[in-house]
């Protein structure tokens, strides 16, 4: 297999369908940009044992969940480069959902409890995870966009997977010599 096919030199793709359409197309967009929310989420994995002090099943804790989630998200990308009315190769559930609910309360039952906003910061695990919780809203703000044709379970996976990111960054921190940032609001700006 060839990485190469050159059948995108003239700026179309194919769906999961084979049915060819522009690379600015809205479902291109929208896998697309959960594809750059993977990307930057192994970034992430790939700076957990820098300067980290948590125990063998924190971390195992965290790298778990990503594993999943990184998994899931060619899940919501199947959903989402396949047209309507065709069977779409790999379907995302409620219990790929039900897994992610799981997850927060785990992170956030391990977190002091949030007062006020936190500015997207710390560690460069949890600065990552920051980084790619703001991709998949624009993931989700995307799929939204196609919501009378896909699986509605795209949005909610998309959603949670959101809230996971921020709470796993939260998580993280507590493991850093870095402090969360709060929110400070300047009157005198």
């Amino acid at each position: 297999m060839r990485i190469y096919t050159r059948s995108g030199d003239f700026g179309e793709t194919s769906l999961v369908s084979g049915e060819r359409v522009k690379k600015n197309h809205l479902r291109v967009e929208a896998y697309g940009t959960v594809d750059e929310a993977n990307a930057v989420i192994g970034y992430a994995i790939s700076t957990v044992d820098q300067g980290l002090t948590w125990s063998l099943s924190d971390r195992k804790l965290v790298l778990n969940a990503m594993d999943d989630i990184q998994a899931m998200l060619f899940y919501v990308g199947s959903e989402l480069s396949t047209p309507t009315g065709k069977e779409v190769p790999w379907p995302i559930t409620q219990s790929a959902v039900d897994r992610l609910e799981q997850r927060i309360d785990i992170f956030d039952d391990k977190v002091p409890p949030l007062k006020q906003f936190i500015l997207p910061s710390g560690h460069p695990t949890a600065a990552s995870f920051h980084h790619a919780r703001t991709i998949v809203r624009r993931a989700e703000r995307l799929a939204v966009a196609l919501k009378d044709e896909i699986n509605p379970l795209v949005i909610v996976y998309l959603n949670r997977l959101s809230d996971l990111l921020f709470v796993a960054a939260r998580f993280v921190n507590t493991f850093s010599a870095f402090e969360e940032k709060v929110f400070v609001y300047k009157e005198d700006q």
